[in-house]
């Protein structure tokens, strides 16, 4: 019996085989990041980690809660998980298992929910309820740690999390906690250990980086990034996304170190200040065209992303139409639209949700027109150059990546290009991505 505290027991590799568990996430780059730190402490605890539709004993559905279709969504994974592993262990977890873990307990599909607060212990959970029916079976130093994709080429390294800013239509702070900053040597640790496994990319994420280290000592997010390419040998570290108030003269100056990636993910949420206003952001129409200014005058190759929520409450046609003309003018590379969603626990959820359904659709549609438009207006303009694309997998016959400026790319080689950076020439489009030519 596998006792109920203490360290995570160790029992000699020839008692049985390695249990299998699989990590499926859902949502940002954040629960992405929690899932590769997840598998790495289920690999030293003796489990092997592989694929979804691999047999297993342990199956995480790491869940979002940003809106009900996510929350619709970890259920249907829930659901579909004991489908096509009857016998296994179940375990929600991640932000809907924090903010609503009595829906969760109440699936019958599922065995084991542990919110964000408990997540560095899941694995402990996970032992103390299987009890005897099996016991890892390997030592912490005999294991390799990996992704749950094996196939995964960027690694995501969370460097803090939380939010204190409490905008008016954001669950986050209820399921993500208070800001607080992981210690830079913590981090270069851990981007190491990815970079001495192979991995190429490494991606900075969290819940709110731009606060970093604002319960450190004289550090800030600028000095964490210097740190961090003065310190750690990735060919390429990105950074997942900033708000427009973060942005200045010194944090744009690091992007002279071309182990950077000339990609800015900035959400604008709204081009109209009174919805601004509402939704409680830290800044104004002005204020985020300002930091596109700077972006571009600094880095003028950069992808700029954004998210853009249709049909906030009391969202008029006119504050619509603002918001519509202002992602215009900007041509990001790319948008993520999506309609809102009322959260309870949100101080949104009071208002009135007066944009009927259809207004909204009609709204998320024509901005994501526009966003398609413009992503091949962006992707065009690189045709005939060349740039460095890190390659991920092949796909019938053709080797796909993405570059360092953010356009997914495909190209015909006999190369062996899995995991690998090149040189690559962008010679046309289809559909969303580039087609290239590797040097």
């Amino acid at each position: 019996m596998v006792e109920s505290s203490g360290a995570i027991p160790m029992i000699d590799l020839e008692l049985q085989p390695m249990p299998r568990v699989a990590i499926e996430t859902h949502g940002c780059k954040l629960n992405q990041a929690d899932s590769g730190g997840l598998a790495t402490e289920f690999a030293h605890a003796g489990f092997e980690v592989v694929g979804e539709d691999t047999p297993v004993d342990v199956y995480v559905v790491n869940s979002c809660t940003v809106t009900h279709v996510a929350d619709s969504k970890a259920r249907q994974a829930l659901r579909s998980a004991r489908r096509r592993h009857p016998n296994a262990t179940i375990v929600a977890t991640g932000c809907y298992a924090q903010r609503s873990p009595e829906t969760l307990r109440q699936l019958n599909e599922v065995d084991l929910v542990v919110g964000n607060t408990e997540k560095a212990s899941l694995v402990r959970h996970v032992i103390d309820w299987t009890g005897d029916e099996f016991v890892p079976c390997a030592t912490g130093d005999d294991v390799q740690a990996i992704s749950p994709s094996a196939a995964r080429t960027r690694a995501m390294v969370k460097i803090q999390e939380g939010c204190n800013q409490v905008c008016a239509y954001c669950i986050v702070p209820k399921v993500r906690g208070r800001e607080r900053s992981i210690p830079p040597d913590e981090i270069v640790r851990t981007i190491d250990g990815y970079t001495n496994r192979g991995y190429k990319e490494v991606v900075l994420t969290g819940t709110q980086l731009g606060s970093y280290g604002f319960d450190l000592e004289e550090i800030d997010l600028t000095g964490l990034i210097r740190y961090v390419l003065d310190r750690c040998d990735m060919a390429r570290l990105r950074v997942s996304s900033l708000q427009a108030h973060e942005i200045d003269h010194g944090l744009l100056t690091l992007w002279s170190d071309d182990r950077l990636a000339p990609h800015f993910h900035l959400p604008l949420q709204s081009g109209s200040d009174a919805v601004l206003k509402r939704m409680r952001r830290r800044y104004d129409s002005n204020q985020f065209l300002g930091a596109v200014d700077a972006i571009r005058k600094a880095i003028p190759d950069a992808a700029i992303t954004t998210d853009v929520i249709a049909g906030f409450p009391d969202e008029t046609e006119g504050n619509f139409e603002q918001t519509y003309r202002l992602c215009r003018d900007v041509g990001f590379a790319s948008m993520h639209v999506f309609p809102y969603s009322s959260r309870p626990g949100t101080s949104a959820a009071h208002f009135r949700d007066d944009v009927p359904s259809q207004v909204k659709s009609e709204r998320v549609g024509r901005l994501i027109a526009l966003s398609q438009k413009q992503g091949t207006n962006y992707r065009s303009g690189f045709v005939g150059t060349s740039r460095r694309v890190l390659w991920e997998s092949r796909k019938a016959d053709k080797w796909v990546g993405l570059t360092d400026n953010y356009i997914r790319v495909a190209a015909h080689s006999d190369l062996e290009l899995a995991n690998e950076i090149t040189w690559a020439r962008i010679v046309g489009l289809s559909g969303q991505s580039a087609i290239v030519k590797v040097e």
